[in-house]
């Protein structure tokens, strides 16, 4: 491992998930959320997207407890926050606190995450992916029963 991979490695350990998740939420806004989805999209990768799309929808949901959606708003503003700890233009590592932050929430809220939400989280990304979205990369308990 050279010394910046080792460096980001250390910067990642260091992140207060919980702590960025709480500062966030005054940032986010729903136009936000989907200019920061299109436009670093398929830099995140189809893991990082399909799972913010699991927390959108899911914070759309009326019988998600208001905690549940406090957690999802603060994990999704720090997503579309422009000022990360790691600048997302960083190629590879930038996104990385990112997609620490989203899969943090996403089990942090893993029971209110329903079958009709992971349909139209999985609908939107073939509808954004076409063929080339592969859902062999997502984790199983994610994905709807099809």
């Amino acid at each position: 491992m050279t010394k910046q991979e080792e460096k980001y490695k250390h910067i990642l350990n260091e992140i207060d998930a919980q702590k960025n998740i709480e500062s966030s939420e005054m940032h986010y806004s729903d136009d936000k959320f989907w200019d920061k989805l299109l436009k670093y999209g398929k830099k995140a990768g189809e893991k990082s997207v399909y799972y913010s799309l699991l927390l959108y929808y899911t914070a759309q949901n009326p019988a998600v407890p208001k905690s549940a959606k406090l957690t999802i708003i603060g994990a999704l503003g720090y997503l579309i926050f422009p000022i990360d700890l790691i600048p997302d233009f960083i190629p590879v590592i930038g996104l990385a606190d990112d997609a620490s932050l989203i899969v943090y929430a996403l089990y942090q809220v893993m029971s209110h995450v329903d079958e009709p939400t992971k349909q139209r989280a999985h609908e939107k990304m073939k509808s954004w992916f076409g063929d080339n979205y592969n859902d062999g990369n997502m984790d199983q308990q994610f994905l709807p029963k099809s």
